[in-house]
């Protein structure tokens, strides 16, 4: 079932190069996890979007369903699911994620 949070999700991954889905927005982060992938990604020095969650009910609920993963942040690169704060951690400790993000903003 299409709902308008849906669409509205579906469009911001597509228009995005990298989506983050969190608490709080990049210049104000609302929580640690949150914090975390926007330090990471201001380390990387990529341009990326953010939406706040907490502001909207249906996105923050509707983000989960479309990626089949419970917790907030989620972070979409080049259009898919990467993962939350630990994933996105991970990633950027072994250097691979610097690499993700050059082929999606190259892309």
């Amino acid at each position: 079932m299409t709902t308008p949070a849906t669409e509205k999700i579906d469009s911001l991954i597509k228009e995005n190069k990298i989506m983050v889905f969190m608490k709080g927005n990049k210049l104000m982060p609302q929580c640690g996890f949150s914090n975390q992938v926007v330090q990471i990604l201001n380390i990387l020095g990529v341009p990326y979007e953010t939406v706040d969650v907490l502001a909207d009910q249906d996105i923050r609920q509707g983000v989960k369903e479309h990626s089949n993963w419970p917790t907030i942040p989620q972070v979409y690169i080049n259009g898919e699911f990467v993962g939350g704060s630990d994933v996105m951690t991970e990633l950027y400790q072994k250097g691979e994620l610097q690499q993700m993000v050059e082929v999606a903003l190259a892309s």
